[in-house]
C-alpha cells in the first residue's frame, strides 16, 4: 500500500513539474543567450548601453548645433565664433548620421533636448560678447567630457557592427571638439570632473582588500557555513 501510494505521489509531482515547465516561458533572446534588454540584429546583439549612445549623440546635437550657431552673433571672440561654426557644422552632419543608424536598428530618438540642455540654451539666451564665450566654452567642454566616456566604453565593447562603424566616428568627433573648446584658453580644468579613482588605488588608501580578494573571502566564508550547517543537520 505504501509502495503504491509512493508511486502515486511521484507520478502526480512528475505531472506538476511537467506543467510547470509547459507554463514556464522561456528566456528572451535564449538563442543568442544574451540577458534582458537585448535584442538580436543583422548586424550583431544591440543592447541597452548601443541604444543609450544614440539617444545621447542625438540629444547632444539637438542642443550644441544651435549654440554653435548662436555663437555667430553672441560671442566677441573670433576664436569662439569659428569654433561654434565647426561645432555647429559637424553635429549637424553627426545628427543626420545618427538618425539614419537609429532607423537602421529601431532605436526610438528624442526630438527636443532635455531640460538641462534647454537650461544651457536659455542661460546663452540671455549673454553676450566674453560673458557669452565662457559661458559656451565651459558648458560645452563638461557636455563633451560626459558624453566622451560613454561613447568610447561603447566603441569598446559593443557587439553590434552599426554600433561600433559610428561609435568609432563619434568618438573622433567629441575628441576634436574638445580640441576645439581648449584651444579658445578659457577652458577652466580645475572645474572639470575629476577622472574616476582606480579601484586598486582606492583599495591602498582605505586600507581594504582589492575587489578580487574581498569576492574571494566572500566565496570561502558560504563555503564554510554550508560546510557547518551539513554537519549540523547530518551529524557522525
Amino acid at each position: 500500500m505504501d509502495i503504491r501510494l509512493a508511486r502515486t505521489a511521484a507520478i502526480a509531482a512528475l505531472a506538476a513539474l511537467a506543467v510547470v515547465v509547459t507554463l514556464t516561458p522561456p528566456p528572451a533572446a535564449h538563442a543568442e543567450g544574451l540577458e534582458p534588454g537585448w535584442t538580436v540584429t543583422e548586424f550583431g546583439p544591440l543592447g541597452p548601453a548601443d541604444r543609450d549612445l544614440l539617444v545621447r549623440v542625438r540629444l547632444a546635437g539637438l542642443w550644441e548645433a544651435p549654440a554653435g550657431k548662436q555663437a555667430q552673433d553672441r560671442a566677441r571672440s573670433e576664436k569662439v565664433k569659428e569654433i561654434g561654426h565647426h561645432i555647429s557644422g559637424e553635429h549637424i552632419a553627426l545628427d543626420a548620421e545618427v538618425l539614419k543608424v537609429a532607423d537602421r536598428l529601431g532605436v526610438p530618438l528624442p526630438d527636443r533636448p532635455n531640460a538641462e540642455q534647454q537650461s544651457w540654451l536659455d542661460e546663452l539666451n540671455g549673454l553676450r560678447g566674453a560673458a557669452w564665450d565662457n559661458v559656451f566654452t565651459a558648458r560645452l567642454r563638461v557636455a563633451h567630457g560626459k558624453v566622451f566616456s560613454v561613447v568610447a566604453a561603447v566603441r569598446a565593447g559593443t557587439r553590434n557592427e552599426v554600433i561600433r562603424e559610428f561609435a568609432q566616428q563619434a568618438v573622433t568627433i567629441v575628441m576634436r571638439h574638445m580640441t576645439y573648446l581648449e584651444s579658445t584658453g578659457l577652458v577652466d580644468y580645475t572645474s572639470l570632473p575629476a577622472p574616476p579613482t582606480p579601484v586598486a588605488a582606492a583599495a591602498r588608501r582605505t586600507g581594504g582588500p582589492p575587489a578580487p580578494l574581498i569576492w574571494l573571502i566572500l566565496a570561502a566564508a558560504l563555503a564554510a557555513g554550508a560546510v557547518t550547517a551539513a554537519r549540523i543537520r547530518h551529524p557522525r
